[in-house]
């Protein structure tokens, strides 16, 4: 870890779709110094179509994390517009969105990932960067268990939406390569952050690179995680199956990364327990419990709400 310069810390946030987002949108107005780190194993919607079509990383969720750390000015607003803006048709375009299509047409021209992610956070003025986790797409397979048997599935979605307990989940390829700017990122952050999101597809998947996983536990950056507002076995949509305890969903980031501990982790008030801070603790950490959805029962992160939790724990750290 760096001198910390605590008016620009230098943050690494890991993770991917809306929940890095919303940890993005919070980061940005405490610290220049941003690098986000994205999973790329999405295989599903314009993505997919667009990842098989062309072998390239599946865009989505770089875009994503590219227009949460635009500028605030009318320049970088309206370029997050216009790259989020979803085509719907009959046709080929349907379903697609521009920041896809300019992803892809870049990266095709040019066949370098990291280069046209930067030329278009050039365009949007971003505060940061944004990476890709690994130098190559990714797809994730998991096994799991029911009362009725036991069953593989492979795929993004399908994992993310597998109704079961899970046994074991895999990267394919297993050994990807990562990417050098990534690790020089974590090697030298302030702090690194984890989560929110789809636990076994946008989080798990940064501990099963080797590379980055030996980074992580080898940095001495403060490690902060973030845990879902649905993480608890009553919550499931059709976007995600939770199905886990808060507890559990440490306790599998233990399982995949056991040398990682974490300095903080961060819940909402109502998912907090006894139990809870006590798995907490038992991994060094320390945790930390406030009202954090954008409305009584969302399932969302309110950014208002993550940025003080963030402001928090930096200036608690400037004080010791």
């Amino acid at each position: 870890m760096s001198q910390l310069d605590f008016s620009t810390p230098k943050v690494v946030a890991l993770g991917g779709g809306h929940g890095l987002a919303a940890t993005l949108s919070a980061l940005r107005q405490l610290t220049h110094q941003i690098t986000a780190i994205v999973t790329v194993a999405d295989n599903g919607g314009s993505s997919g179509r667009l990842r098989e079509e062309f072998e390239i990383l599946p865009p989505g969720d770089l875009r994503m994390a590219l227009t949460a750390l635009c500028s605030d000015d009318e320049w970088g607003r309206s370029w997050a517009e216009i790259l989020q803006y979803r085509f719907t048709s009959e046709g080929h375009l349907n379903q697609h969105t521009v920041g896809n299509l300019l992803l892809t047409a870049l990266w095709d021209r040019d066949g370098d990932f990291v280069a046209g992610l930067d030329r278009v956070g050039s365009l949007l003025r971003v505060i940061g960067r944004v990476l890709p986790m690994a130098a190559e797409p990714l797809d994730i397979e998991g096994t799991f268990q029911t009362n009725v048997g036991r069953f593989v599935v492979r795929g993004q979605k399908e994992v993310a939406t597998a109704k079961g307990k899970l046994e074991s989940i895999r990267i394919i390829p297993e050994d990807p390569p990562a990417r050098p700017e990534a690790l020089r990122a974590i090697e030298n952050a302030d702090y690194i952050t984890m989560g929110p999101g789809s636990w076994l597809t946008s989080v798990l998947p940064h501990l099963m690179v080797p590379a980055q996983r030996e980074a992580l536990s080898a940095s001495k950056a403060k490690k902060i995680i973030l845990l879902n507002l649905d993480a608890h076995p009553s919550f499931s949509s059709i976007e995600e199956f939770a199905g886990y305890t808060p507890e559990e969903h440490l306790k599998l980031l233990n399982q995949y990364a056991p040398s990682l501990r974490f300095d903080y982790v961060i819940a909402d008030r109502t998912s907090g327990g006894e139990n809870l801070e006590a798995v907490v603790q038992g991994y060094g950490g320390k945790l930390i419990l406030s009202d954090l959805r954008r409305s009584p029962g969302a399932i969302y992160h309110d950014v208002a709400k993550l940025n003080s939790v963030f402001r928090h724990i930096f200036e608690e750290i400037r004080v010791e």
